[in-house]
């Protein structure tokens, strides 16, 4: 009964579809909650020129859409135009206010399903999901306008109103979920560093079997030390600014997480069941990703000064009068904020400040005023 009365509703519309010109998308017709809605596909060149912004200048509670976050664009035009063979874009969701005119091919089966979508040229397209994927689109038309001939899936829905179109867009985003940056890390075969980590923890006895490779926290049970995503930025810390290529930085990395293994006894003891990695967890943080963080830091002012093995494995010797326990007071409010390890900007920089006074590094101008504000009791 719902089908059939949308289909009458689409029918009235079709008495009052535009004389003038349209838009004619191939199209297959469903029903969502008892209204119908149309999934298409529809060529790049398009998307600029027919699916409008909400207004920026409006305020929040006038607006279907939250407001465009400029700064994420270059990126996400650059992933197109750097993977042109390769890129992947998930479907645009709009809101069509104005008349759609449904086709069928036949009345029965998925005849009646599929068809032409006629929408007349005067009507209006509001995204309700996917104004940034638009965007990045037409600037990457602008480089590259070749991809104008790709295409895109779009499903129109009628447009109901301002509070229909806020509503879908809470819908839409309601049980959106990040995935865990350690599964980013495992599945990203575009990304160098991403590529470095997972060998490393293929061919290095230290994470071999020690990493948790999907979820970005342990639990309190897990036999693992590590996380993926830990081991990531611990590397990119490390390799920052240093041209190397690829062969050479997985070399490098393994080399130096040997060193710091060397330094770092607790990790061998657990390797050799010495310790459980639970208590290690619990009793020290140098197996937390702030720690990680904090030794990439470390190791990439000493390789800056040489890359020679000679020179920096030395220099990293002083580490091992380093209390990593909880007990140790000095950590509280460093990398221990009550009782747990923090990872924000300032308590990374507070652990990093720490472990450069071990070796004797200089701290620069910024690591200096967070250091100073954090003794004068401020941080």
């Amino acid at each position: 009964m719902q089908t059939e009365a949308v289909s009458k509703t689409a029918g009235r519309a079709a008495s009052r579809a535009s004389t003038g010109f349209e838009y004619t998308f191939p199209a297959i017709r469903g029903v969502q909650a008892g209204r119908e809605f149309y999934a298409s596909m529809c060529p790049l060149r398009l998307i600029p020129k027919i699916f409008l912004f909400d207004e920026d200048d409006l305020s929040a509670e006038l607006r279907a859409q939250r407001v465009l976050n400029k700064g994420r664009l270059p990126a996400l035009a650059r992933y197109i135009l750097d993977n042109p063979d390769d890129y992947v874009f998930s479907a645009l969701t709009a809101s069509v206010d104005g008349d759609m005119v449904f086709e069928s091919q036949g009345t029965e089966g998925s005849a009646h399903r599929t068809g032409q979508l006629r929408v007349p040229m005067d009507a209006r397209f509001l995204i309700n999901d996917g104004q940034h994927r638009r965007a990045a689109i037409e600037l990457a038309l602008k480089e590259n306008p070749d991809l104008g001939d790709e295409t895109i899936a779009v499903v129109f829905f009628h447009d109901a109103g301002l509070s229909r179109s806020q509503q879908m867009f809470a819908d839409l985003n309601r049980h959106a979920v990040r995935p865990a940056r350690s599964i980013g890390v495992l599945y990203d075969h575009r990304d160098v560093n991403a590529q470095i980590t997972r060998a490393l923890t293929e061919r290095s006895a230290i994470f071999k079997g020690f990493v948790e490779m999907e979820k970005s926290t342990l639990s309190a049970r897990s036999r693992k030390l590590f996380t993926l995503s830990a081991l990531y930025y611990g590397n990119q810390s490390l390799l920052q600014g240093l041209e190397l290529k690829q062969d050479e930085a997985t070399k490098l990395v393994q080399s130096f997480w040997e060193a710091m293994d060397a330094v770092l006894p607790e990790w061998e003891m657990v390797r050799n069941k010495q310790l459980s990695a639970q208590e290690m967890r619990r009793d020290f943080i140098h197996s937390h990703g702030i720690a990680l963080h904090a030794l990439g830091r470390i190791g990439n002012s000493l390789l800056r000064e040489s890359v020679k093995a000679t020179a920096w494995k030395k220099r990293l010797t002083p580490l091992k009068d380093v209390d990593w326990s909880r007990t140790n007071t000095d950590w509280e409010g460093r990398a221990i904020v009550g009782g747990r390890v923090s990872k924000s900007h300032q308590n990374m920089t507070l652990t990093v400040n720490y472990l450069r006074k071990y070796l004797g590094l200089e701290l620069s101008p910024e690591e200096q005023r967070v250091e100073d504000a954090y003794l004068r009791g401020e941080a």
